[in-house]
């Protein structure tokens, strides 16, 4: 079972990119998922999570209002659509899964939480 993500690339500030998650020998059904991402020399952080039922999404102050997190059940698949880029959103960006019975709960770490997670891709914001 694992996650792969595409979709990252080099993208002017101001862009937009929008990033998938597919899960590849499992269902993502009863996983809530959330995004991460780690720029050199930082500490991994979570920008966003959706819950199982997709009805309950989180996003962490400096992405609020610029991301959007959504999921597609019949493809297996979890979004996360970046506009207004900045700079500073340059980081390698992770999607991970937590199994729940829990429809309506989603938290964006800590990442040790997390047991599924994808290889990551690298997003880009210069000029």
């Amino acid at each position: 079972s694992r996650l792969v993500e595409s979709g990252g690339g080099l993208v002017q500030p101001g862009g937009s990119l929008r990033l998938s998650c597919v899960a590849s020998g499992f269902t993502l059904d009863y996983y809530y998922i959330a995004w991460f991402r780690q720029a050199p020399g930082k500490e991994r952080e979570g920008v966003s999570c959706i819950s199982t039922s997709g009805d309950i999404t989180k996003y962490s102050d400096p992405v609020k209002d610029r991301f959007t997190i959504s999921r597609d059940a019949a493809k297996n698949t979890v979004y996360l659509e970046m506009n207004s880029l900045k700079p500073e959103d340059t980081a390698m960006y992770y999607c991970a899964a937590v199994i729940t019975n829990l429809q309506h709960i989603c938290l964006m770490g800590p990442p040790i939480r997390f047991n599924v997670w994808g290889q990551g891709t690298q997003v880009t914001v210069s000029s």
